[in-house]
């Protein structure tokens, strides 16, 4: 590792930083850390989520809109948050806009129809994020641009976009696509292209790949390393948060959670070993508001740990989770989905689940709608009655575009299926398919259990908001609806057949977005079931400082957990061996902070 070029990291940054990473390993924490960092240099700074489910206003202590806000006690650090709902409602005024009063109403609705989907609210949200990134002028009055992304599936989609919607407007000979006219596109290439040039320029653009010192997180960053590196994007470096040292090495807990952080970089690939890095401590605090955030690079005094405290065991740790799988269990069959923030645990606690009412004798299909998911590993081995499998986005864009095209064929000429070949390039082909797929997982829970690991909050919410617009996607491509399609919703609401599991971390960000998502998912008419409190450190069984104090900060958020959000709730808690493989999953399935629980549902 080059120690010069790791010291020019935060000292000597390039104009444009990109952090990006599996959910949950802190890209928030360090975009924002490196912002306030630079502002303290000097540096006019501007920091941009480009996550649907950002939570910048909550970490900066400042609320946030589209537009730039000074962020107070950090002068020269600007912020803002794409707001998807927002720009597709001016992207949809500016493509449409121009056809009223010229084209009939009939085809003005028909426009309003088309564009109504998910797939535009992404596309518009690129394009806010195109002018930031391509066009100079937007953002003269910055020295540097730091994009805090979306987590790595999202934002592997989001940097492809500029390439992909370039061949597509280029090969396109129609003038319309899934998303309406064309002309919306046609009219920003040129910016495009100046993106993809800032993307793949070393000078300009730097993508740090965040990680914890765990082999799921450094997988993910080592695919993203290669695929962005095959784009051309060859500027990298990583960032590796929340590496722990035990203080004290009589807390047996402290010293294995240690030696799994180093067994996990030990295993690290080498061509991500080999990149410029940056190593930030475990802190016993969450790097939360401008002072807080000064710490984490070294730009003001660190925390000091007191000596640990008497600390009893959380209060009313609610449901021990074997006691919620029984409730589950009494269902029969249906759908059971994990949701929350990146990183809190989801996969784990699915996969615990499943392997639970799989060794009580039900058929159980285990499946996975996140793109960074690592399901197979997880599990570890075949298991009577349990399939796993996960929603493949390329294979599912394949198998749907052949299926639209066989059942399209006896009815459209050589052109017709010239056109609707060309139609379905679109990358908002993509989406449909994998809606598609989703909702045929979820109708298999008519049969036997089905659990499905849910991707990061802001794509499961594009996914269940575009339920009704699909419809009307898939309904344009195909002369009928699938029954899965229709009944999606309907199942969805129905809490006879799905149960869904809000899983969360003992912290403020997880349990707000957790909160934020409950209310999205009330307003769709879907009432979740229970929260899962994962990976506590509030058992008292701790003697470690820093994981004394982190432990000692957990009781407010499961307060809240237990008080204002949640009718069930269960705390789990931090497990020294990694929760890997049948055995280890069926014990945190059986063992949770309670042996006897209540519930107030």
């Amino acid at each position: 590792m080059n120690s010069e070029k790791t010291s020019n990291l935060l000292q000597h940054p390039t104009r444009i930083l990109f952090f990006t990473g599996k959910g949950g390993v802190g890209k928030t924490s360090l975009a924002c850390a490196a912002a306030v960092d630079m502002a303290a240099r000097g540096k006019r700074v501007l920091l941009v989520s480009t996550d649907p489910a950002s939570n910048l206003d909550e970490v900066l202590g400042v609320r946030l809109s589209g537009q730039p806000a000074a962020i107070p006690g950090a002068d020269g650090l600007f912020a803002l948050n794409i707001d998807p709902e927002a720009a597709a409602q001016a992207y949809r005024d500016r493509v449409i806009g121009p056809y009223r009063g010229v084209l009939p109403d009939a085809a003005i609705h028909s426009m309003e129809e088309q564009m109504s989907g998910a797939c535009t609210v992404e596309i518009a949200a690129f394009d806010e994020f195109t002018k930031l990134l391509g066009d100079p002028h937007t953002t003269a009055g910055f020295d540097h641009i730091i994009f805090d992304t979306a987590p790595t599936g999202h934002t592997l989609r989001l940097l492809k976009l500029p390439a992909a919607w370039t061949g597509f407007i280029a090969g396109n000979t129609t003038g319309t696509s899934c998303l309406g006219p064309l002309s919306g596109l046609e009219t920003q290439q040129s910016l495009y292209d100046s993106s993809l040039r800032a993307l793949t320029d070393a000078s300009t653009t730097t993508l740090v790949l965040v990680s914890r010192p765990e082999r799921s997180a450094l997988a993910e960053a080592e695919r993203t390393r290669a695929e962005l590196l095959d784009m051309g994007v060859s500027n990298q470096c990583l960032f590796l948060n929340g590496a722990f040292v035990a203080q004290d090495r009589t807390d047996t807990a402290a010293c294995a959670l240690e030696a799994r952080g180093q067994s996990a970089l030990a295993a690290m690939p080498e061509a991500l070993a080999s990149l410029p890095r940056i190593q930030v401590p475990l802190l016993p605090y969450a790097p939360m508001g401008v002072q807080n955030l000064r710490r984490v690079f070294g730009g003001a005094p660190p925390f000091r740990a007191t000596p640990p405290r008497h600390r009893s065991p959380v209060a009313d740790p609610g449901l021990p989770l074997s006691a919620l799988i029984d409730e589950l269990e009494s269902m029969g069959h249906g759908v059971v989905m994990t949701m929350g923030k990146g990183g809190v645990g989801k996969t784990t606690v699915a996969a615990a689940i499943a392997i639970e009412l799989a060794h009580r004798g039900h058929h159980v299909s285990l499946s996975t709608t996140d793109p960074a998911a690592h399901l197979a590993s997880t599990v570890g081995e075949a298991i009577p009655h349990l399939t796993v499998s996960r929603i493949d986005p390329a294979l599912e864009t394949r198998q749907y575009s052949a299926a639209v095209m066989a059942k399209a064929a006896p009815q459209l000429d050589a052109q017709g299926m010239a056109l609707l070949e060309e139609d379905l390039r679109s990358p908002c082909t993509e989406e449909i398919a994998v809606f598609s797929a989703f909702a045929r997982t979820v109708a298999e829970g008519a049969q036997g259990f089905v659990v499905l690991d849910t991707a990061p909050t802001g794509h499961t919410i594009l996914l269940l908001d575009a339920a009704e617009a699909y419809h009307r996607d898939v309904t344009r491509t195909m002369s009928d609806v699938p029954d899965a399609v229709r009944q999606l919703l309907p199942r969805l609401r129905d809490p006879a057949f799905t149960r869904v599991l809000l899983v969360t971390l003992p912290e403020a960000t997880p349990v707000h977005e957790a909160a934020r998502l409950q209310d999205d998912l009330r307003r769709a008419g879907i009432q979740p079931y229970a929260w899962i409190v994962n990976q506590s450190f509030a058992d008292g069984a701790f003697r470690d400082p820093v994981l004394v104090e982190r432990g000692s900060r957990e009781a407010p958020y499961i307060a809240e957990v237990r008080e204002r959000l949640a009718t069930r709730f269960t705390v789990i808690p931090w497990k020294p061996a990694a929760p890997v493989g049948p055995e280890l999953l069926r014990e945190l399935a059986d063992d949770s902070l309670a042996l006897e629980g209540t519930s107030r549902g």
